[in-house]
């Protein structure tokens, strides 16, 4: 119970075909894709902060 199934999936994925368009999904997958990075990177450093902290104890 409260998964995302491959149905559910499919749903999404329609729903957010018929609000943005086909020619609005690339742009909003690239926005996506840096988002996603710009994150990933600032957990990074954060853990990278926490190791240099910790070692200097």
């Amino acid at each position: 119970m409260g998964g995302l199934g491959t149905p559910e999936l499919l749903v999404i994925a329609v729903v957010i075909f018929l609000l943005f368009g086909a020619t609005r999904l690339p742009q909003l997958a690239k926005s996506l894709g840096q988002s996603k990075r710009a994150f990933k990177e600032g957990l990074d450093e954060g853990a990278k902060e926490d190791e240099k902290e910790a070692k200097e104890k």
